[in-house]
């Protein structure tokens, strides 16, 4: 009873800091191509690689805010559905794919079980979202949902940088207080729900672009997110980031144990352990 209604309080605090985070939204700001375009875009275009030809596929964007990485799926021709715990932002959702011409479902979550059917969808996304639920739960439900040969796809931060660790401590402002990183024990607890767990991380010496943005653009991570500024400034970073980006393919590879200080796990999540 007392998990029950820590539950519903840990969901009633991340509505209401997303609902508010809503408000002022403006689909024509909204980075839906972009995010998976751009250069510095890089693990959306893994996912897009994990993921092949989606058109006609069942896509479930989980915890989606405003679904840019739904919207997008839905451009490639896949049936998309959002599902997060902030109404607001599911509006948003909804004015988003209407601005980009292409039909979205949305459903709101209200407690630890998702709102889909048994093994509803071929494919899951989510941007940043593990680490914002109690994965006890969470991971079950996700397994249930899947189809026997679907596949799920999440980006998720790591708890070991110790420049994401400052960079966190100075973001206060723009983050909820129930997140927290991945640990690589945790990683590893998913395969009680699923048979492949694969995990490939990035950003590591790209992180420079982070001390780019605060030492010499001057910009306070409560004052623009950076995984949104990656994004918008994607060609100016350009000559920064991809002579790193080949250098963080050959370094991760040959010293695997610098893997553990990325900023991003990108988990490729198959064969989903369906209780019958």
């Amino acid at each position: 009873m007392a998990q029950a209604s820590e539950e519903a309080a840990r969901i009633r605090r991340e509505s209401e800091y997303h609902d508010r985070d809503a408000d002022n939204f403006d689909p024509a700001s909204a980075l839906v191509d972009e995010s998976f375009t751009a250069v510095t875009a890089i693990a959306n275009q893994h996912f897009l690689r994990q993921y092949g030809d989606v058109r006609g596929k069942r896509v479930l964007d989980y915890g989606c805010g405003a679904a840019e990485g739904g919207i997008y799926l839905a451009k490639l021709g896949a049936r998309v559905v959002g599902m997060d715990v902030s109404r607001g932002q599911l509006d948003n959702a909804e004015k988003l794919a209407a601005f980009h011409g292409v039909k979205i479902e949305t459903r709101l979550v209200t407690d630890t079980r998702i709102p889909a059917d048994d093994r509803e969808f071929d494919f899951i996304y989510g941007n940043g979202v593990l680490h914002h639920v109690p994965l006890d739960s969470a991971v079950p439900e996700l397994a249930r949902v899947l189809a026997p040969t679907g596949k799920g796809c999440f980006m998720e931060p790591l708890p070991y940088n110790p420049l994401i660790e400052v960079y966190r401590k100075l973001a206060t402002q723009v983050r909820t207080e129930d997140e927290r990183p991945l640990s690589w024990d945790q990683i590893a607890s998913l395969g009680r729900n699923f048979d492949v767990v694969e995990h490939r991380e990035v950003w590591f010496s790209t992180l420079a672009v982070f001390l780019k943005f605060f030492l010499i653009d001057r910009v306070h991570p409560n004052d623009e997110r950076y995984w949104k500024k990656i994004i918008t400034d994607a060609e100016s970073v350009r000559w920064l980031f991809s002579p790193l980006q080949a250098l963080d393919d050959r370094l991760l590879k040959l010293v695997p144990p610098l893997r553990k200080l990325c900023w991003l796990t990108l988990i490729t999540l198959a064969g989903p352990k369906h209780a019958n």
